[in-house]
């Protein structure tokens, strides 16, 4: 059955973006009040505000954690043309701020003109890397030399797009095989310009990034964008919020080894639904990429999930209010997430929705005392797939080893 939770944001105004951290314990939201709120999780559950700053000048659209790897650090994008970066210092100056923590500007990224609309932290295999994209069509690239010293940041890529940008999404694959490659999104009115989906993928030769792919079966304003989980995968999934939720399969199609160009893709659409009957405003995937998540402007979280036939269903839906609805299959849903203080609040609260929590199968999970058991992770993050439970096989007992008298040879014959 759905768990769902009710947080008293205390935002002044609309809610814009919910981030969860990758343990999927610590979340960040941010608002047209123009500040950003940490909040972390109780042992009980309950989450609990433990740090308000305002952050930007204007409305902040979006707000995202870098990897553990590099710290508590938070990125932060507005409408004042600006995004910032964020790192939580632990005082240790004085016995009466021991312990106690704050979060501190490192860094402001002033190159945009216009509007900032997304902030992404690239995957962690590539560094810190920081990627934005603003009205204007332009995605900007920044990397941090040193990850100890936060207030120093490099452009190292400046792409135009030629079309208002409004997400950005990096597709999180590490494999060799996938050059770094992510996708951006469009919500421009000119009804002129082809497809709202451009790919972009890296190019060792040039040392530049080019577009690949561009994505013009998808019209209509694109107002979310992510990539799922690779998984060793040999292609790429993508799930786009637009007028309705829309999952593409992008096939790498074989280059010549002497080929220079980017990589072409064959372009298959696996899903298209659209059961919000309304704009689709987020899509977050699960860490398995086995489970989409999407809200809308019917104020409903809806979670879709493939069978073997790679055919997809939506397997729950959650109400803005907290309260569940059957899926489309009739039967009860189980999922728990976390749910804003009004409708608006759960429309946005998608961004990292399942990231971070644990999937181990039932069969061998770690477990406490052994050799891995290092490797388990809190018992509260721990969830394990849907599966007929293992029933305990009776113990074999040892055999028991017994020997006899050997039988005397029989003598050979003259002696």
């Amino acid at each position: 059955m759905f768990v769902a939770r009710s947080i008293a944001a205390d935002h002044k105004d609309l809610i814009h973006d919910v981030s969860y951290d990758f343990h999927g314990r610590r979340m960040a939201t941010c608002s047209s009040d123009q500040s950003v709120k940490v909040w972390d999780k109780s042992e009980n559950g309950e989450w609990h505000c433990t740090a308000s700053w305002k952050t930007h000048s204007g409305s902040v659209w979006r707000v995202t954690w870098a990897h553990p790897e590099f710290g508590q650090v938070l990125a932060s994008c507005s409408f004042d043309r600006t995004a910032a970066v964020w790192e939580e210092i632990v005082g240790e100056s004085n016995d009466k701020q021991r312990g106690l923590s704050h979060w501190i500007k490192r860094t402001t990224l002033v190159d945009s003109r216009t509007s900032v609309t997304d902030v992404k932290f690239a995957p962690k295999h590539m560094g810190l890397m920081l990627t934005t994209c603003s009205a204007d069509g332009v995605v900007r690239i920044y990397e941090a030399p040193d990850v100890m010293n936060l207030s120093q940041w490099s452009l190292q890529h400046e792409i135009s797009c030629k079309l208002s940008c409004s997400c950005i999404s990096w597709n999180p694959s590490s494999s060799r095989a996938h050059p770094p490659m992510f996708a951006v999104g469009s919500d421009d009115s000119n009804v002129t310009y082809g497809g709202k989906v451009q790919i972009y993928e890296y190019n060792e030769n040039t040392r530049k990034y080019g577009k690949a792919e561009t994505l013009m079966t998808v019209t209509d304003a694109v107002h979310d964008i992510a990539f799922a989980p690779n998984l060793g995968r040999s292609f790429h999934v993508l799930a786009i919020a637009t007028k309705d939720v829309r999952i593409f399969k992008l096939v790498p199609m074989r280059k010549e080894s002497t080929s220079t160009g980017p990589t072409k893709f064959e372009v298959h659409i696996v899903a298209q639904f659209d059961n919000h009957n309304s704009q689709v405003w987020r899509v977050s995937w699960n860490i398995t990429s086995t489970l989409l998540a999407s809200s809308g402007d019917d104020g409903c979280v809806r979670l879709w999930k493939a069978n073997y036939m790679d055919n997809w269903k939506c397997t729950g839906i959650l109400k803005g209010d907290g309260s569940p609805l059957t899926g489309s299959s009739g039967q009860p849903t189980a999922m728990s997430t976390v749910v804003g203080s009004s409708v608006q609040t759960s429309q946005n609260a998608m961004n990292g929705m399942t990231a971070g929590r644990y999937f181990f199968p039932p069969l061998d999970p770690p477990r406490a005392g052994t050799r891995y058991g290092h490797l388990l992770p809190p018992s509260s993050l721990i969830e394990h797939c849907d599966a007929e439970p293992i029933q305990p096989q009776p113990q074999a007992l040892p055999h028991r080893l017994s020997s006899r008298a050997l039988l005397p040879l029989p003598e050979a014959e003259g002696q």
